[in-house]
């Protein structure tokens, strides 16, 4: 079976890759129970160092809304070139819930 996509960077995650599971709207607006899709950590990672909970709740609940957030964009296109399993730190402090 084909390693699972990360539907962020639309890289494969293998299975010796760090990964997580998103919740599309965060767990304490709402999103309890809700749609969550598996990514790499580093893509997890950076959606959380750029969006607060209020803000992923309100305009950034589906993939292509967070693809379309400009510092998002261009983190895509920079792991973009890196190897499926590539894992480094998050620069920066994580987004005020």
């Amino acid at each position: 079976m084909p390693d699972p996509i990360c539907p962020l960077c639309q890289r494969p995650i293998p299975p010796d890759a760090r990964q997580s599971l998103h919740h599309l709207v965060p767990k304490l607006k709402g999103g309890k129970g809700g749609p969550t899709v598996l990514l790499h950590q580093i893509c997890h990672n950076e959606i959380h160092a750029t969006l607060t909970e209020a803000e992923l709740a309100r305009d950034y609940h589906t993939i292509d809304a967070l693809r379309g957030h400009p510092r998002l964009a261009k983190f895509i296109a920079w792991v973009g070139k890196r190897p499926p399993g590539f894992h480094s730190k998050t620069p920066g402090a994580r987004r005020k819930r």
